[in-house]
């Protein structure tokens, strides 16, 4: 028992004041998560925003620019020369979307342009023949070089086109298995394939800006068609790829059949992942014989005259 229970009455009324001034200081001294992860939110939606409207900038100047290029001078060559049976040939047009040109307008300025190239080349290698470099040589010699310079000019743009295609697909081989790695993240995260495809764009794109615009294009076919197949079938159409075909038969049968898709995209990313290392290692081995003939024509003439040198310097 307390002997003098007056004592305690300071001492309880003490500590019920010091209770009173936490329980009501208690909730500013807290951290407002909720607001803070509000505030995040928010400020990433003003950065999508922005982002939005510097790409709807970007696309209004492109759309300027394809405003201002001379698309009835192609389309009259193209007419002029009847070659519309041309602009239905799919061979012409999967090329194209290889190269990253799509439409049918990327198909006119083909076509034209290796016209416009053919004549302007065989023109200008006449022009030079005869009247700059005078060369003397008979009228067949001259008429000769100038249908070699326009085969020369008819084939400069496939050989572009060609050019175009290779470069896009070694970048998209480098880059596809981080983006699987990327994509297996987002769908076994429970995000849906779509928004997954968005995800793996948005931040593949600082590396491999070819990459993130085919998934972008595969993100845009996946909203608006009626069959998903298509879209798939459409990625890899246009990049033409082993690996990238093996994404979208595994995409296709979990569309069709149910099948849990995280797994496959973890084999396939492996399996994408070694092809690129054997590549690497393919190339690193070929690189001695490349450095055969540089060494035999660059560095032992070196080599010989300074070991030489001091030789003939005292024979003489």
């Amino acid at each position: 028992m307390i002997e003098n229970p007056e004592r305690m009455i300071p001492v309880i009324a003490a500590l019920s004041g010091i209770a009173g001034v936490l329980a009501t200081a208690l909730p500013y001294l807290r951290r407002d998560n909720f607001g803070r992860r509000l505030a995040s939110v928010a400020e990433e939606r003003g950065q999508l925003a922005q982002r939005a409207r510097n790409e709807q900038r970007g696309q209004s100047e492109t759309q300027k620019l394809r405003r201002n290029a001379p698309k009835r001078t192609y389309q009259v060559i193209v007419d002029a020369l009847n070659l519309s049976a041309k602009l239905e040939d799919a061979g012409i047009a999967a090329r194209l979307q290889r190269a990253g040109f799509r439409g049918r307008r990327a198909v006119i300025q083909f076509l034209a342009l290796r016209i416009i190239m053919m004549v302007a080349f065989a023109v200008i290698a006449l022009f030079y023949s005869t009247v700059v470099l005078k060369l003397p040589y008979p009228l067949p010699v001259h008429l000769l070089i100038g249908v070699a310079a326009a085969a020369i000019g008819y084939g400069g743009p496939a050989l572009y086109v060609t050019n175009t295609i290779s470069k896009r697909q070694s970048e998209i081989r480098r880059n596809w298995p981080d983006s699987l790695d990327l994509m297996l993240i987002c769908v076994e995260s429970g995000m849906p394939i779509e928004g997954a495809f968005r995800k793996v764009a948005e931040e593949i794109g600082a590396s491999s800006p070819v990459l993130a615009e085919e998934l972008s294009v595969t993100t845009a076919e996946l909203t608006y068609l009626q069959d998903r197949r298509n879209a798939y079938e459409g990625l890899a159409r246009r990049t033409d790829l082993e690996s990238v075909r093996g994404v979208v038969t595994s995409l296709i049968q979990a569309e069709k059949h149910g099948t849990p898709l995280g797994r496959a995209l973890r084999v396939l990313a492996q399996e994408s992942r070694d092809q690129r290392m054997a590549a690497a290692e393919k190339k690193a081995a070929s690189l001695p014989p490349k450095l055969t003939v540089p060494m035999i024509l660059f560095f032992l003439p070196v080599l010989f005259a300074v070991i030489i040198s001091p030789a003939i310097m005292e024979i003489f």
